[in-house]
């Protein structure tokens, strides 16, 4: 595959500018969010939102939607919801006289996808996004179905909500390119909401790109080049999150998978793009690692028990793990290519 020109990495880190500069109107100080959420759109990702009510993670969704001239559904996750309410259902039509069912699409079938409160959803409904984001498509009475591309899922969750709630499995939090936590605001931030914005409105957004500009950047991002420095890094990063591997591992119970190491590639080209660069670096690496691994990583009792936090063993993590060493790592599986 040829790599990316560095024609074509400046052409396309001004429609990315457009963007951030639009989604910063619609969600105020959050500019490292912003970032990581296109970092994490032009990974062909899919993103998790952590946070309390209120802070915009509906708002930041709607906009993104708004600003990509994409179609977007919005789907309120409930204990009740069934796995054909998202996927969709066979449907006994007549035709010619004759009866016979046919497919009605759900909520799926769209480019983005906003799942509020993803972790209110059963297991089972759970199960059936589980596919869907991991192959884009959904399989119904035996039959599959494609979903449209491009597709992403935008999942929320509120942290403090914990009655009725199902706790996602391991396998479905693997298959988030990225976990965000969005902050509280500050002081200045709060003066700016209450002086531009009315309660229930919604911030006026333009559209700055178009689909088949979109469709060019993403296959632009898979052109940046990884050098095999940064890519050692990458799986020895990985490396040391299981026990045994690294002095931080220690409070870990059970590490990150090659799944992770793929998504720091990813990841790091698309930040590498963002700041108009050719080629993927260590920073890139260190700047996604912790929205990376925070939800890949469990940890064991006793770090649980001290109150330590996934992202206070990640940052002690890229502290340990140095740019460059000459050993391989010892228990990744797969190799991270380009």
């Amino acid at each position: 595959m040829e790599h990316a020109s560095e024609t074509e990495v400046n052409d396309a880190g001004k429609h990315v500018r457009s963007l951030s500069h639009a989604l910063q109107q619609v969600i105020f100080g959050q500019e490292e969010l912003i970032q990581l959420v296109l970092t994490g759109i032009l990974a062909r990702g899919h993103i998790l939102l952590e946070g309390l009510p209120g802070l915009g993670k509906t708002e930041l969704v709607k906009g993104l939607s708004r600003i990509l001239q994409l179609e977007t559904r919005r789907i309120q996750f409930t204990p009740d919801l069934l796995p054909g309410d998202i996927t969709g259902n066979p449907v006994l039509q007549e035709k010619d006289g004759a009866r016979q069912f046919v497919f009605q699409p759900g909520p799926l079938f769209t480019n983005i996808v906003l799942a509020d409160e993803i972790n209110r959803a059963s297991p089972k409904t759970q199960s059936a996004l589980l596919e869907a984001m991991q192959e884009r498509r959904v399989t119904v009475l035996g039959e599959t179905h494609k979903l449209p591309m491009p597709f992403f899922v935008l999942a929320t969750q509120n942290p403090i909500e914990l009655e009725g709630t199902y706790p996602l499995p391991e396998a479905q939090l693997d298959r988030f390119l990225f976990k965000l936590e969005i902050t509280r605001n500050d002081v200045d931030t709060l003066e700016r909401i209450v002086t531009d914005r009315d309660l229930g409105s919604e911030p006026d957004v333009s559209p700055v790109m178009e689909a088949t500009t979109l469709d060019n950047v993403l296959s632009l991002v898979r052109r940046i080049y990884l050098p095999d420095v940064v890519a050692n890094y990458i799986a020895r990063l990985v490396d040391a999150t299981h026990p045994g591997q690294s002095e931080s591992a220690g409070n870990i119970k059970f590490g990150s998978s090659p799944r992770a190491a793929l998504s720091l590639a990813a990841a790091a080209r698309a930040c590498a793009l963002m700041n108009e660069r050719t080629h993927a670096s260590f920073e890139d690496v260190r700047f996604v690692a912790p929205s990376v691994l925070r939800h890949r990583i469990i940890l064991d009792y006793n770090a649980r028990v001290e109150g330590l936090t996934s992202n206070e063993v990640i940052s002690t993590l890229l502290e340990e793990v140095p740019f460059q060493a000459g050993k391989n790592p010892k228990t990744l599986q797969r190799s991270v290519s380009t």
